[in-house]
């Protein structure tokens, strides 16, 4: 019996929409995250980017469970000494609505040059429109 490994030309991508309006970020983030991997599809390979395209809108209208608006941080480091910069998940909502996406969905792809690429295919938006209309995408269930 032999393993079935799909070509690069045959796997077929698809692009969804999610509403992230009023979703908590945790659990919307681990959905976007297995349809970028591909783990939704039967054809799944863990080593392949089988993974389809995800557009967010209303991303700026995210909830946070508990205190986390206050008490969440997160912190980027350059390596120099004193250079440790820190922003509260408010702060960083208020002035990227779209990194507090994709910082979560980011944390959950492998740390790899595959999880670079998969990354590549998520598109986020603070509003409620995209320019991705000519793809055709289907709303994506939460």
């Amino acid at each position: 019996m032999k393993t079935y490994l799909p070509k690069a030309d045959a796997i077929e991508r698809k692009w969804h929409v999610a509403d992230a309006e009023g979703q908590v970020l945790g659990r919307l983030a681990s959905r976007i995250a297995t349809v970028l991997m591909g783990k939704d599809k039967p054809g799944y390979t863990d080593f392949l980017d089988t993974g389809d395209f995800v557009i967010v809108i209303n991303a700026g209208k995210v909830q946070l469970s508990g205190n986390k608006w206050d008490s969440k941080f997160y912190r980027s480091h350059s390596g120099r000494p004193g250079s440790l910069k820190e922003i509260s998940a408010r702060d960083l909502l208020a002035r990227h609505p779209d990194r507090l996406v994709r910082f979560a969905v980011k944390g959950m792809l492998p740390k790899s040059k595959l999880g670079k690429q998969m990354i590549k295919k998520l598109k986020v938006y603070a509003g409620d429109s995209h320019p991705h209309k000519a793809q055709k995408p289907q709303p994506l269930a939460i």
